[in-house]
């Protein structure tokens, strides 16, 4: 009798965890249905490029992604992957503004790193997890021109603003996205190393997030995800505000409520948005299957910029 008591409540636990994988599905099913043959741009770095078990899940929702009938596109960071192997050559940095002075040597092994290492393990990533992925750069296909990136710092004595020039560190300022079309009718997936050519012949190495908002605009993308290692934009007490336009924004920036590293991102977000991509978010990259979580749940786990 015991026996038949335990089976029994085995098959109850057992019910009772399919049905709950049987209402996820149901949840998902409205947005399969509306994002089916549409597009989602992802930069994909942080935490979870040096996580393993990290990379496996991104890998994984990128594929599920694929066989639902959405086109994934995925460019990828490399900032510290980069710094080690400068570092390991003896090469020393030097940044501003947050943006690394690129030489022609830090160029080149930039490159090597970005295009070479870290793209060909994401395709290898994807591969594993039963993808098809292509590893491309922004000089393939003339995929992305870029022009110099000019900046200026201000001389803490004089208050004098001063140009610096910080190398072969680009902006992109067109896009032509035939190789990424043709890829995605192929059944592939691009994992896109964030590198441009420029009108004057120079290799430029460009911030991803710069990257994939440009991206995503030129493809009218339906999403833009910026994996980050925070959990989203936060407010003043530390709540995540999780629907925010251009004007929030703005506002967000004046009181002081963001900084830093966050004000490129959120503008990297309102571009593209503005330019054509129907809506971007910012969200941990660190929780496992976050891009998941906040697309094909209704409480989503991150922050949406949409225009206004």
């Amino acid at each position: 009798m015991a026996d038949r008591e335990d089976r029994a409540g085995n098959d109850r636990a057992e019910n009772a965890g399919m049905l709950a994988k049987a209402e996820v599905l149901i949840e998902a099913l409205p947005y399969f249905q509306r994002y089916a043959g549409r597009t989602f741009v992802v930069k994909y770095g942080g935490h979870a490029m040096g996580n393993p078990a990290a990379a496996r899940d991104f890998a994984e929702d990128i594929v599920l992604l694929k066989a639902v009938g959405i086109n994934p596109v995925v460019v990828h960071g490399g900032g510290p992957q980069i710094g080690a192997m400068l570092e390991k050559l003896g090469v020393e940095s030097t940044f501003v503004d947050g943006l690394r002075v690129t030489d022609k040597q830090t160029a080149e092994i930039a490159e090597m790193v970005l295009s070479g290492a870290i793209n060909k393990e994401l395709v290898g990533w994807i591969a594993n997890a039963g993808g098809k992925a292509i590893g491309i750069s922004g000089k393939d296909g003339g995929l992305v021109t870029a022009t110099k990136v000019e900046r200026t710092v201000k001389d803490p004595d004089s208050r004098i603003e001063k140009a610096v020039d910080l190398g072969f560190v680009g902006a992109p300022t067109h896009v032509d996205t035939t190789i990424i079309d043709t890829a995605v009718a192929s059944g592939m997936i691009p994992i896109i190393a964030p590198i441009g050519a420029g009108e004057d012949g120079h290799t430029y190495n460009i911030n991803a997030d710069t990257m994939a908002g440009a991206i995503a605009a030129a493809l009218g993308a339906a999403r833009l995800f910026l994996l980050t290692d925070v959990a989203g934009v936060l407010g003043k007490d530390g709540e995540l505000l999780t629907d925010l336009k251009p004007a929030d924004i703005e506002r967000l920036r004046e009181n002081g409520t963001i900084g830093g590293g966050m004000i490129p991102k959120l503008e990297t977000c309102v571009h593209a948005v503005e330019a054509g991509c129907e809506a971007a978010v910012v969200l941990d990259g660190r929780v496992p299957h976050a891009m998941l979580l906040e697309f094909f749940t209704a409480r989503g786990a991150g922050t949406l910029i949409s225009a206004d």
